[in-house]
């Protein structure tokens, strides 16, 4: 997506950085029992933000483009860390050249294209058509044909794939809605999961509530942590053991990554 794409610019937030992820003034309001209540609808604002303003933020970020403070510069150092990670797991195994993998919030193909390139059936979506147009238009410009990119929410994909990744995508996930979501991915996965998320710890949400304090000066999307017991939980219930995991830790990207197989 990315909906994409934001690993933890928590700290982007904390220093007030035309990066930051702070929260937004976007609601949809109703009525009950007479008083208007007021629900965010994250979704909706993901999807709005990713198209506009956030599209041209993050492309140039995740680019190699000159374009960029020194805020994005680290959270870019950080993002192709989480990727290489990944990347270099895959590389190990030796196996992915044939198999199917659903990138899901792919942004502008960040995983996707490099997974593409090592032989993988590509199935990618991201919330943003203009993130999935670009990611398109990237895989062409290198002339990859095994890739197919298109919009959607992450709820809305289906099929059945060797792999599911989902890279800093959770970070625009409310809690409540953590364990579903993870739940769904493991739904799509014959073999393995790849997920990310921002972890939620005292010290993370102390930046966050600090960067809530001094928000960047432009229309952001909210940020959530997320507790890594729950995401260990929900795919354990779906079936799947956690076999590699890793932290990426910058100054301005927080990213925790796992690698979960089906075992039952």
């Amino acid at each position: 997506m990315k909906i994409q794409s934001s690993a933890v610019i928590l700290a982007a937030s904390m220093m007030g950085a035309t990066s930051a992820f702070a929260p937004a003034p976007f609601a949809k309001t109703s009525r009950v029992g007479g008083l208007q209540m007021s629900q965010v609808d994250d979704k909706t604002e993901v999807r709005e933000y990713f198209n506009s303003e956030g599209f041209n933020r993050w492309n140039k970020i995740y680019s190699e483009s000159d374009d960029v403070n020194s805020v994005q510069l680290d959270i870019r150092t950080g993002h192709d860390q989480t990727i290489q990670k990944i990347l270099n797991w895959i590389s190990d195994d030796g196996d992915i050249a044939g198999k199917t993998v659903c990138d899901c919030g792919c942004g502008v193909g960040s995983l996707a294209i490099p997974l593409a390139q090592m032989g993988a059936k590509i199935s990618a979506s991201d919330i943003s058509d203009a993130m999935a147009t670009e990611a398109e238009r990237r895989a062409k410009e290198l002339g990859i044909n095994n890739a197919k990119f298109y919009t959607s929410d992450l709820e809305s994909v289906t099929g059945k794939y060797d792999t599911v990744t989902c890279v800093d995508v959770a970070i625009h996930y409310p809690t409540e809605k953590m364990s579903e979501m993870v739940e769904h991915l493991c739904s799509l996965a014959d073999d393995r999961v790849l997920i990310s998320f921002a972890p939620k710890t005292w010290y993370y949400s102390l930046l966050k509530k600090v960067g809530e304090l001094f928000p960047g000066p432009s229309k952001t999307t909210r940020a959530y942590l997320h507790e890594e017991e729950v995401v260990r939980n929900a795919l354990k219930k779906s079936g799947f053991e956690v076999a590699r995991e890793e932290m990426t830790g910058t100054n301005f990207y927080f990213s925790r990554l796992l690698e979960a197989k089906r075992v039952a």
